[in-house]
């Protein structure tokens, strides 16, 4: 496959180049999620195949990778672009502290999620005691029934 923009032998041959099926095989991820991140610029690809196919490089293939850790460490993608962009902008710059500011974001959101979801599960345990008769199948639920109408005092 020729790519477009390359000329003589480099042209000729992939040599290291994927398609982006090739691209999710090796990172698990899908073609959706590819393209998606191709088109928030967080992966580039390499040029087009003379059947007009994306084709990626193995920096496409890290990309991939640094997104999905970060993902996996609780960013959001709009904090990925971010973080992307400072990259970008100061290659020499390290990206350590920009990335702990954005591990402590996540992490507050994690612990203000946990704390909701501990609410759930007190709430949960409440109803269980209140209506454990109920749940057990040896008394009415509180609640109507809609498909009963209104129970009967």
């Amino acid at each position: 496959m020729a790519v477009q923009g390359m000329t003589g032998s480099a042209a000729g041959a992939r040599g290291g180049l994927m398609t982006v099926g090739e691209l999710a095989r090796r990172t698990g991820l899908s073609v959706k999620a590819i393209r998606r991140y191709e088109g928030l610029g967080l992966i580039y690809s390499a040029g087009r195949s003379e059947g007009n196919y994306r084709l990626f490089d193995e920096s496409a293939l890290w990309c991939a990778r640094a997104v999905e850790g970060c993902r996996a460490l609780g960013l959001t993608i709009k904090e990925i672009e971010q973080l992307s962009r400072v990259y970008l902008r100061c290659p020499d710059e390290p990206i350590g502290p920009h990335l702990a500011a954005f591990l402590d974001r996540a992490e507050r959101r994690i612990e203000t999620r946990l704390a909701e979801l501990g609410d759930v599960r007190r709430r949960i345990r409440e109803f269980r005691a209140a209506h454990a008769d109920a749940l057990a199948g040896r008394a009415e639920l509180p609640v109507e029934d809609p498909r009963r109408g209104p129970r009967a005092a």
